[in-house]
């Protein structure tokens, strides 16, 4: 699986394998070819060192995750775990012994070049990604936001992008996810300050789907997808992006019924 993880990078990414360590002279690095950062490293590691049984030695690919939840997520599938030998808050290890679906490996290994890639680089290459993002009603009625438009200016969230999907967790008294919504622009100029908030920039984001209250709780979240906190914007896990994908296909049908 390891010769085909670099067959996989060479025909994607046009990237050949360097080999900088004479004294681990099976452990490959892969880089950008603009910013030289790495996106790949692949070793080979004895089991006991990455906290599992046996003394035999496996390969792995050290990957790089920016979204801290999604890294949290992962480590708890079979295969995946903290990095071997770099940063564990951000680096993952994926064993290439046929634990992880080449198909997931993969798309990690797509993850982790956009998480190295330059800002230019990043911008081109990423495609839509979903977020959940906190409204607190105490200070803005998000309830009725959407009652007689279709589309709103919202904070600017870090790294998400035009054509990104935000679905809009509407904090306590409500504490459930009502809205889906498609990001139409990004980077507005905008300035708002006070004791509670402040704006130098907005998206505006166009009203896709409401969802009920009482279907995606925080107590659903917590206890169903592992979600203990919606503070900023984050994305969302697999899992969550389907039920809620599978929510709206059922109300389609009943609509359309």
């Amino acid at each position: 699986m390891r010769q085909d993880v670099f067959d996989y990078i060479k025909k994607k990414y046009k990237t050949e394998p360097e080999y900088p360590w004479k004294k681990y002279d099976d452990n490959a690095v892969f880089r950008h070819n603009d910013n030289n950062k790495w996106f790949a490293l692949a070793m080979c590691v004895q089991r006991c060192r990455l906290g599992l049984i046996g003394e035999d030695y496996v390969d792995v690919v050290n990957l790089k995750m920016d979204d801290m939840f999604f890294r949290d997520m992962l480590i708890q599938e079979d295969g995946i775990m903290p990095a071997y030998h770099m940063n564990k808050q951000h680096w993952i290890s994926v064993m290439l012994d046929g634990t992880v679906p080449d198909s997931k490996v993969f798309d990690l290994i797509d993850m982790s070049f956009i998480a190295t890639a330059s800002a230019k680089k990043k911008n081109k290459i990423r495609p839509p990604k979903e977020w959940i993002i906190p409204a607190n009603p105490k200070f803005y009625d998000i309830e009725h936001a959407f009652d007689d438009v279709k589309e709103i200016d919202w904070k600017q969230g870090r790294g998400i992008k035009t054509g990104d999907t935000v679905y809009i967790y509407v904090g306590a008294p409500v504490s459930a996810i009502m809205f889906k919504c498609k990001v139409t622009e990004t980077d507005v100029p905008y300035h708002y300050d006070d004791e509670n908030l402040s704006i130098t920039a907005v998206m505006r984001i166009r009203l896709l789907k409401r969802y009920q209250p009482e279907i995606f709780t925080f107590d659903v979240l917590k206890e169903e997808y592992g979600i203990f906190a919606v503070r900023g914007p984050r994305g969302i896990p697999n899992s969550l992006s389907s039920a809620l994908e599978l929510n709206s296909k059922r109300n389609n049908m009943k609509s359309g019924s």
